[in-house]
C-alpha cells in the first residue's frame, strides 16, 4: 500500500499537482487543508529542517534550512505537508509542526536605516544589515514597522522580504 502511494504520489508530481505554483487568479486562492490564503507568510520555528521533494516522508531530502525565525513563503498544501520558498527561491516540502505564525522578514538593503515614523525623512532609530532577519509588527501600503535586536522602526516596504506587496498590519 505505502508502494501504490508512493508511486501516486511521484504521478502527481510529474503532473503538476503538487508544484505549489500560484497562477495570477481573480480570487484569493486559499489552501485545501487549512482553509488559510495561498501564498502566505510564516516562518521557521525550528531551528534545523529538512526540505523534502514532494510532501512526505518518503521523498529525498533536496534542502536543509538552518535557520529558526526565518521567513518563508508558504505556496501550497498537503496534508500535515506544506510547500515553502525562501527568499531565494529555493524550497520543497516541510513538515507543518516545524513551522510558526509569527511573521518576520529579511531585510534585503544593507545598513537599512529605521525611521521613528514612516516617512523618508523621519528620524533614524538604527541601521540593521543586510540579510538580518526582524520581527514584523505592522504594515502600511508602503512602510512596515519592524523589530531586531532591541530596535523597532519603520522601513520602506521594497527593503524587505517576507511580507506581501499589497498586505496590510495593524
Amino acid at each position: 500500500m505505502a508502494r501504490i502511494l508512493s508511486i501516486i504520489l511521484a504521478l502527481s508530481l510529474s503532473t503538476g499537482v503538487f508544484t505549489g505554483r500560484v497562477q495570477a487568479q481573480d480570487t484569493q486562492e486559499t489552501g485545501q487543508v487549512t482553509n488559510l490564503p495561498i501564498p502566505r507568510f510564516v516562518s521557521m520555528k525550528a531551528s534545523e529542517a529538512n526540505i523534502r521533494r514532494g510532501p512526505g516522508l518518503t521523498h529525498r531530502i533536496d534542502w536543509v534550512f538552518q535557520h529558526r525565525n526565518m521567513p518563508l513563503q508558504i505556496t501550497a498544501e498537503f496534508a500535515n505537508w506544506r510547500r515553502v520558498e525562501d527568499i531565494d527561491g529555493v524550497g520543497g516540502w516541510v513538515h507543518y509542526s516545524l513551522l510558526s505564525g509569527t511573521r518576520t522578514v529579511i531585510i534585503r538593503e544593507d545598513l537599512l536605516s529605521m525611521r521613528a515614523s514612516a516617512t523618508e525623512n523621519a528620524r533614524e532609530n538604527a541601521r540593521i544589515e543586510g540579510g538580518a532577519i526582524a520581527r514584523l509588527m505592522e504594515c502600511t501600503i508602503d512602510w512596515c514597522r519592524i523589530s531586531a535586536d532591541g530596535y523597532r522602526g519603520w522601513v520602506p516596504k521594497f527593503s524587505i522580504w517576507g511580507v506581501a506587496e499589497t498586505e496590510l498590519r495593524e
